[in-house]
């Protein structure tokens, strides 16, 4: 269900130079992995003033927080449109409530989001999130996709989000060139290509493209490996991955499945600090 915010002016409400801070996600080296912008509100935002924002820092994720009584509301919204689970985005907003200092060291960040309760814990030098599963089903691929994609696909499955789809291979899944523009018209958030891993650093590999949402394609997505992880445990037989998402920036993403829920690790390193006026 779709929030109400308060329709505030942010010019009034909130102070000049508002901090807003840029991560790289799902990765410990700068200008790889998956850039999202945090911005700690001091109240709720005006929803049209965060789109706005959003579409200014131009990333796959903006992420808007702001504190309650029993953790942060947390809100994403990519350039276009606001989102119902991003998972590069909350691992950068847990990372900068540390980092800034909103939470203690040992503490555990929890979010209350349009997809319920997701919390976030450290664990050495990576962040673990606690996110819903979204196993995808056996679908009919829509009559443009495989022309979309310009890959033979071994299968294709749905969830609430996306659509699933096996290659038979890791040079396919990195390698392949799809048409954006026809891709953007299947009216899906996105859609993820996947394979096993070539080599044994990684168990599987996948690309997550949605143009449709104004994401041609996104570099490292923690919310498709809710589905991945689900779909790798049924066929390898395991519930512990490493996984290694082939966009050009690239990202590492350990995932376990457990039931219901789906737990991804990762790493963040702020890349960039600065304020709103």
């Amino acid at each position: 269900m779709r929030r109400s915010s308060v329709k505030l002016s942010p010019l009034r409400t909130f102070p000049l130079g508002l901090p807003i801070t840029l991560v790289d996600a799902f990765t410990d080296r700068r200008f790889t992995g998956n850039p999202a912008a945090v911005c700690v509100l001091p109240a709720p935002g005006d929803e049209g003033w965060m789109q706005n924002v959003a579409r200014e820092m131009n990333l796959s994720e903006t992420a808007f927080l702001h504190r309650r009584a029993d953790g942060f509301l947390l809100r994403w919204f990519t350039p276009t449109v606001e989102v119902d689970l991003c998972g590069h985005a909350t691992l950068a907003s847990a990372h900068v409530l540390w980092e800034a200092g909103h939470l203690g060291p040992d503490a555990q960040a929890r979010f209350d989001t349009r997809s319920g309760l997701l919390t976030a814990t450290r664990n050495g030098g990576w962040i673990e999130l606690d996110f819903p599963a979204e196993p995808a089903e056996p679908a009919p691929a829509p009559p443009d996709l495989a022309r979309a994609l310009g890959v033979t696909m071994n299968y294709v499955g749905k969830n609430r989000f996306d659509y699933l789809v096996e290659v038979d291979s890791e040079a396919t899944v990195r390698y392949m060139k799809p048409d954006l523009a026809l891709l953007g018209t299947i009216p899906v958030r996105g859609v993820m290509v996947t394979s096993r891993a070539a080599s044994p650093t990684y168990d599987f590999v996948s690309r997550f493209f949605a143009p449709s949402t104004g994401i041609p394609e996104d570099p490292v997505t923690g919310s498709a490996h809710c589905c991945l992880g689900p779909f790798w445990s049924t066929r390898l037989g395991k519930t512990d991955f490493v996984a290694y998402q082939a966009s050009r920036r690239g990202g590492v993403v350990r995932v376990r499945v457990s039931g219901a829920r789906v737990y991804l690790g990762g790493q963040a390193i702020t890349v960039l600090r600065g304020e709103l006026l």
